[in-house]
């Protein structure tokens, strides 16, 4: 069952979106900026390519349910930490998204192991934060060569709206969270939680 999740086109092609990461820090870190950003580019257009086969092909697995976001985070959480070590994004965007998805990661194996929940869907805006990260590294990474006022704005731009949704979606979280948990505790008083 699982071997047979794992050999879908979606999951293959997020599993490849996986492999391409050690090629984009290595050319990051030689200083081969624009292959960095090529390779950066592809795996960002893999994502989107490995929803719509799995909705296109009925291949839609609980494997791929995790795996996905995985892949997002384990990419953008190494790309922030790589460039910040190259002084290319400060520190403080960094220490602020690592100390979301690491308390998102304890608050939800907690929540797993003490009452079960596992609907832990992104909001619109974990979306919009995701979004906004994946614009600032580009555009962080674009200004490595192209040194353009308007991919200075840009950058700077996506650099402060992932400062801004980062916090907005913490909090976001913390009050979805509360209200599954009412829920859950609560399941006869005919209120649901908001999906």
């Amino acid at each position: 069952m699982k071997l047979s999740q794992l050999l879908t086109a979606p999951n293959q092609l997020t599993l490849l979106r996986m492999m391409f990461l050690p090629f984009i820090v290595i050319n990051q870190l030689n200083g081969h900026y624009r292959w960095s950003l090529i390779l950066f580019v592809i795996a960002g257009l893999s994502d989107g390519l490995d929803g719509l086969l799995a909705r296109t092909l009925k291949q839609q697995t609980v494997l791929g349910q995790y795996l996905d976001p995985i892949a997002d985070k384990l990419l953008l959480s190494t790309m922030f930490l790589v460039l910040s070590i190259l002084h290319h994004i400060p520190w403080k965007f960094t220490v602020l998204v690592f100390s979301r998805d690491i308390s998102i990661l304890c608050a939800s194996a907690v929540l797993y192991a003490i009452a079960g929940l596992r609907d832990f869907r992104p909001s619109i805006f974990g979306k919009a934060n995701t979004f906004a990260q994946v614009a600032a590294i580009f555009f962080v990474m674009l200004f490595e060569f192209d040194k353009a006022r308007w991919v200075y704005i840009a950058r700077l731009s996506f650099l402060r709206a992932t400062f801004a949704f980062t916090i907005i979606s913490g909090l976001h979280y913390v009050f979805l969270v509360g209200q599954r948990l009412r829920a859950v505790n609560h399941p006869q008083t005919g209120h649901s939680a908001a999906p």
